[in-house]
């Protein structure tokens, strides 16, 4: 009978092998993912329909006027020599200027991505410190079929507010607590108050899925070898629990996580425009709507690039926890 810890270390000059062969394929494959993604970014925003020169000068705009600035803006060149423009003018940092308020790009960013860092870093905090312990709770509550209805009302309740969108849930929170009670504001970014709202239209749903995460995951570690044998030195049940099984019961929850945080950043476009929050996701819709091809481009990099960073400290933090996962991949 196997009754090691998954707290096993990899070590030596073997466990330094292991570490640089993860650390390699890690930044091989970030590479190729930001590649896809600049080139992504590029082509995607050639399939918008509409001429955005014409959409910035207006509809009546001179036809001359208009094809000097799409030969001024580099539009009328081959589609190849675009994409190489555009990668060459991303390695020097100059994300373009807005076509449609004359600004740098990079001023925009820096202007609102802090508002979207914000409600996605608080709904995610929020999130998770609801999430752990109440699925973790609801693990030792119901574990061996105990708790029957409070398992199906566990169950029936999380179902519920993970099936319902960011967007409804968000509108619905305004009626509420903002319309209704009057209690909160109805849209923008001030006092903290103003915060509640967003953040908890976009933590409810990902909190529900991670809770039954955690509780599943939970289930199968208080039934592993090594929890029994605790048991079996007779530890304290909070030792048992926060030290052997929480932390084990943690690594496929570190993933499910990281895909939500990633959900999180792209719903934050919506909920954004139902609150009128000025961060990147409202300025994004702005931007499609009036054809923008920098600031859509430079925006939706931005986005990307957020998912892909939060990945990769997923799987760092992942190997940390257990490094069996580095011989696994191996």
């Amino acid at each position: 009978m196997d009754t090691a810890s998954p707290e096993s270390t990899v070590r030596g000059r073997s466990g330094e092998h292991v570490w640089l062969s993860f650390a390699v394929r890690r930044l091989v494959r970030l590479l190729v993912s930001v590649w896809v993604l600049l080139t992504a970014a590029f082509g995607m925003i050639h399939v918008i329909p509409g001429d955005p020169v014409r959409a910035a000068l207006g509809q009546n705009a001179p036809a001359a006027l208009v094809e000097a600035r799409r030969a001024a803006l580099g539009l009328t060149d081959p589609l190849w020599q675009q994409y190489l423009r555009y990668l060459g003018d991303l390695f020097t940092g100059h994300f373009g200027t807005s076509m449609s308020t004359g600004l740098p790009v990079s001023q925009v960013i820096a202007d609102r991505l802090p508002a979207t860092v914000e409600i996605a870093g608080y709904a995610f905090l929020v999130a998770v410190v609801v999430a752990v312990p109440l699925g973790a709770g609801m693990a030792v509550l119901t574990r061996g079929g105990r708790r029957g209805r409070t398992e199906l009302a566990f169950t029936s309740t999380t179902v519920v507010l993970a099936a319902i969108p960011e967007f409804l849930l968000a509108v619905g929170l305004v009626f509420v607590f903002a319309v209704s009670f009057g209690w909160l504001p109805v849209a923008g970014r001030g006092d903290p108050a103003s915060y509640l709202l967003p953040v908890a239209a976009l933590a409810i749903g990902p909190a529900a899925v991670l809770s039954r995460i955690v509780r599943v995951e939970m289930l199968a570690v208080l039934h592993a070898d090594y929890v029994r044998t605790a048991r079996a030195k007779r530890l304290p049940s909070a030792v048992v629990y926060l030290r052997h099984a929480l932390p084990n019961a943690l690594t496929a929850t570190l993933t499910v996580a990281g895909m939500l945080l990633g959900a999180m950043v792209a719903g934050t476009v919506l909920v954004e425009n139902v609150f009128a929050w000025p961060g990147l996701g409202s300025t994004i819709v702005q931007s499609i709507i009036a054809k923008d091809y920098p600031q859509v481009q430079a925006v939706v990099l931005v986005y990307g690039l957020g998912v892909l960073l939060v990945n990769l400290v997923v799987d760092v933090a992942i190997a940390v926890l257990d490094p069996r996962s580095l011989k696994k991949e191996g």
